[in-house]
């Protein structure tokens, strides 16, 4: 086991993995940006250090600077996280010739399914159910067109190298794929220097949901069940819950054990997420995997049971997964809310400081934050501050366990989107389970009418 790791991260995932490591016995350094300074990570850490200016380009991301703290604090290993370098197979690289280990997957597999065409063949490959449309990338219109015939409209355009709705266009007719096509692939080559673009059928009413997935060196991998991510607002993630209450006994054996032939098909090491996209007829199809922890890792973490934090970090010392897939059981339902510094029906921004903070507390509830009285929010990174989660149960105790969670957190000083979630746990549509990827943005445009 290591003896000190570094977390090439910051805020509530930084506080996380420093906690993980504090339990394992295990040193812990944090890096900081000159307007991280005061902030939780760096005080909570047993060493830290200043790698740049407030800027991410020039501190969070700056895989020097990150490189020369590994060196000085004599850390053996690194953490990257969510975000910023934490999917950046280079970085892996680096990380790995430089004589530490990476706590994560291979760099091989980051790039595998970092590469939207690539990443659909090797589902191809091994079975996975992929939605229609084209086998690779498409350079042309003419190909374009034919493609869009067979799978019938409306399709979607994507960037392969793409993420977060960029390079991404909906269409519904012929006379508007020829100008979609060339600015879909404008945008790609703009935001992520690679033009190709692929296209696919494009699902009307789907619902996301993903597979949590756990593999060690030892080619033993397994899944943690799904989580249900429909709730978002442009491609953004709000709240999520585990298990899905959509997703039936026989839909879910078939959803995971797809998720863990996915896995297997690029020898998946750590923690990782298939995405899929679901019918109402319950079909389901592959989208992606993010080769990293994800945001909303602690509802699974209490319907298991199983520390995923901790077991990314035993795995890449070279633990064997002390479970089968027998041995994980699901017990009641878990739900997390995404606390952001943003007005909560306009999503605008709003960094300041925090004159008061009271966490929730009680039966089952978690609160991962990395704020406190007196902490200045800073402008220049993310808007997210914390996340609730509650677990109960079921889903109707569970839903009520967050009501009263929202209610009794306070943020004074600075705006939060906590009315979004109270009036959003309210609705009688997400009580009843009957929603899709469409259902916050349809709601919003009444809120906000």
């Amino acid at each position: 086991m290591f003896h000190k790791i570094l977390i090439a991260n910051r805020g509530e995932i930084a506080v996380r993995i420093i906690r993980a490591c504090k339990e394992m016995g295990i040193a812990s350094v944090a890096v900081y940006s000159e307007a991280d300074r005061e902030a939780m990570h760096a005080r909570l850490a047993d060493e830290a250090v200043c790698i740049g200016p407030s800027p991410s380009s020039a501190s969070y991301l700056n895989i020097p600077a990150i490189m020369a703290a590994a060196e000085v604090t004599d850390a053996e290993a690194i953490h990257p996280g969510y975000g910023f370098l934490a999917e950046n197979a280079e970085f892996a690289d680096i990380v790995q010739e430089s004589g530490y280990t990476w706590i994560g997957p291979s760099p091989e597999s980051m790039r595998i399914m970092g590469d939207k065409v690539s990443a659909k063949n090797k589902m191809r490959e091994a079975g996975v159910p992929l939605v229609p449309g084209s086998d690779g990338a498409v350079d042309n219109i003419q190909d374009a067109k034919k493609i869009a015939h067979e799978a019938g409209y409306p399709v979607i355009i994507k960037a392969s190298a793409g993420g977060g709705g960029r390079g991404m266009k909906v269409v519904h007719s012929d006379p508007a794929l020829a100008g979609a096509f060339n600015m879909c692939q404008s945008e790609a080559q703009a935001a992520f220097g690679d033009d190709t673009v692929f296209i696919e059928k494009f699902l009307e009413e789907p619902r996301h949901i993903e597979v949590q997935v756990l593999g060690d060196t030892h080619g033993n991998i397994v899944h943690l069940f799904e989580r249900e991510c429909s709730m978002q607002r442009k491609n953004q993630k709000v709240l999520e819950e585990a298990p899905s209450p959509f997703v039936d006994e026989e839909t879910r054996q078939a959803i995971c054990e797809a998720g863990v032939a996915a896995a297997k098909a690029v020898n998946y090491v750590g923690a990782g997420t298939i995405e899929f996209l679901m019918n109402p007829d319950k079909s389901f199809y592959f989208i992606e995997m993010n080769t990293r922890i994800q945001v909303e890792h602690p509802v699974t973490e209490w319907i298991t049971g199983v520390d995923l934090i901790e077991w990314q970090i035993r795995v890449a010392s070279g633990e064997k997964l002390a479970f089968t897939q027998n041995d994980i059981k699901m017990k009641g339902h878990a739900i997390e809310c995404r606390i952001n510094a943003e007005h909560p029906f306009k999503f605008t921004p709003q960094p300041g400081t925090i004159t008061l903070y009271h966490a929730p507390g009680g039966r089952s509830v978690r609160m991962d934050s990395a704020i406190y009285s007196g902490y200045s929010i800073p402008p220049f990174y993310d808007s997210m501050i914390g996340k609730v989660i509650t677990h109960a149960r079921d889903r109707q105790k569970c839903i009520r366990r967050m009501q009263r969670a929202i209610d009794e957190l306070a943020i004074i000083g600075v705006v939060t989107n906590q009315e979004l979630h109270r009036r959003l746990l309210a609705n009688p549509g997400f009580q009843k389970g009957e929603f899709n990827i469409h259902f916050l943005e349809r709601w919003l445009k009444e809120v906000n009418a």
